[in-house]
């Protein structure tokens, strides 16, 4: 599993991108975000072409606030750049499995 990257896409260029998207914000540090990693491994099972971006967020990190995460991880499912469900520190790996159908439509 790659880290959480220190280095953020501007929303204008995220709002911009075509097709399914998968944002993940949270910190490596963080063990609400180690414990989902499988449930989020598991839920996007099967769609390795899928853009899954993990940033990291917090203090000073503008990106998270323009999409109003509180809590980590925080993942936000867009289609041709638009929010269409977002889950947050999932229980289930169906429930991410669940959101991702909506983008994948």
């Amino acid at each position: 599993m790659t880290n959480y990257s220190a280095t953020a896409p501007s929303r204008a260029e995220l709002d911009a991108i075509q097709g399914p998207l998968v944002l993940e914000f949270g910190v490596d540090w963080c063990s609400h975000c180690q414990g989902a990693q499988p449930l989020i491994a598991t839920g996007l099972m099967g769609h390795a072409d899928l853009q899954h971006l993990r940033v990291e967020d917090g203090k000073g990190r503008a990106l998270g606030r323009t999409y109003q995460v509180k809590l980590w991880p925080t993942l936000i499912f867009l289609k041709d750049g638009v929010e269409r469900s977002r889950v947050v520190r999932p229980q289930s790996a169906q429930e991410v499995a669940t959101a991702l159908a909506g983008i994948l439509a």
